[in-house]
């Protein structure tokens, strides 16, 4: 399960304008996910950050015109396993058809 919190003194800007440290995370997930919700129309902004190669650990910036931060990063997620699981399908028939006799 992954472990999502909000960055300390984000409160204070409003539903729109969040960071969220992902425990355990690096750009893997972080790339993935920006290049995700950068697309959506209401995002102002989007960005991720590994502040130390020790730490296992990265932030993930997202501002948006209107649509609190909460439901953009939950809607990204859901896209992103979304497309995870149509490359693997995909992966998963291309390997068949190859290995046909």
């Amino acid at each position: 399960m992954m472990k999502i919190s909000e960055l300390p003194g984000d409160e204070d800007a409003g539903l729109t304008c969040r960071t969220y440290v992902f425990q355990n995370e690096s750009h893997t997930l972080g790339n993935a996910l920006k290049c995700i919700i950068d697309r959506y129309e209401d995002v102002q902004f989007c960005g991720y950050t590994v502040p130390h190669p020790a730490e296992a650990k990265m932030h993930f910036r997202i501002q948006t015109h209107e649509t609190p931060t909460l439901d953009i990063l939950k809607r990204g997620l859901t896209d992103l396993q979304k497309v995870c699981e149509h490359t693997i399908d995909l992966f998963e028939k291309e390997v068949k058809e190859f290995t046909k006799p």
